[in-house]
């Protein structure tokens, strides 16, 4: 897993409307950008997360951050997912888990299905420049992250 202090490297993704988005274009001079990767849209914990940063995401925002949302999801059901929760922050398909495995945060066997590769809960807080200043992996997908801790590492 990318840890405190490592840079994140460049990566293109789809969007939920199958734009290409570059890891480059969240990173704003003197912004935080929060990388959270999710197992699966429309899964309990999952919906729950997503719709908690949604909740919050304005005072990320006077936080000076950004908030990108990452799972192996295709983009028609992200864009649903987003549509059905009014997630007001992008999400992003890492269909082939490149981003994920690049970032350490894989989970094999998801919910019991054997060989079901996904992206385990996880969060990052990059620097302007990519460089990671917070990191964090549930010791399962079915843990939530800590968001007062989330908040404080954008300080």
């Amino acid at each position: 897993m990318l840890q405190v202090g490592a840079k994140a490297e460049e990566f293109t993704l789809y969007d939920s409307d199958k734009k290409e988005r570059k890891l480059s274009e969240f990173l704003a001079k003197g912004k935080r950008t929060i990388i959270a990767f999710y197992p699966g849209a429309f899964t309990g914990v999952c919906d729950k997360e997503m719709c908690t940063f949604r909740d919050m995401f304005t005072d990320l925002q006077r936080l000076n951050a950004n908030l990108v949302g990452i799972s192996v999801d295709a983009p028609w059901a992200q864009k649903t997912f987003a549509e059905k929760y009014n997630l007001n922050f992008p999400l992003l398909c890492d269909f082939n888990l490149g981003v994920t495995q690049k970032f350490g945060v894989t989970w094999t066997d998801l919910g019991g299905v054997k060989g079901y590769e996904s992206a385990n809960r996880a969060i990052f807080v990059l620097d302007d420049q990519g460089t990671v200043l917070y990191s964090w992996a549930a010791p399962n997908p079915g843990v939530l992250p800590d968001f007062e801790a989330i908040k404080k590492s954008l300080a």
